[in-house]
């Protein structure tokens, strides 16, 4: 992955929903058994678990998977 996602935050709100940020914009809202599941995950690699909860993890490197032998012709 070359560069580590930054600019993530989360608050978990008393209801139990917790609210995925980045760089001050809403960028997810997880509810439930997604949220249980997400602060478990979370103390790991807060970053890049948060970027992979968003689906912000794959950006900057589609170029280089479009080059891959696999992906040509």
């Amino acid at each position: 992955m070359g560069q580590a996602a930054q600019g993530f935050r989360y608050v978990e709100r008393g209801d139990g929903t917790v609210i995925i940020t980045h760089h001050g914009r809403v960028a997810g809202t997880l509810r439930g058994g997604r949220a249980a599941q997400f602060l478990a995950e979370v103390d790991d690699d807060p970053q890049l678990t948060m970027a992979r909860w968003t689906g912000n993890y794959r950006h900057g490197n589609e170029r280089t998977a479009r080059q891959h032998p696999r992906n040509r012709g």
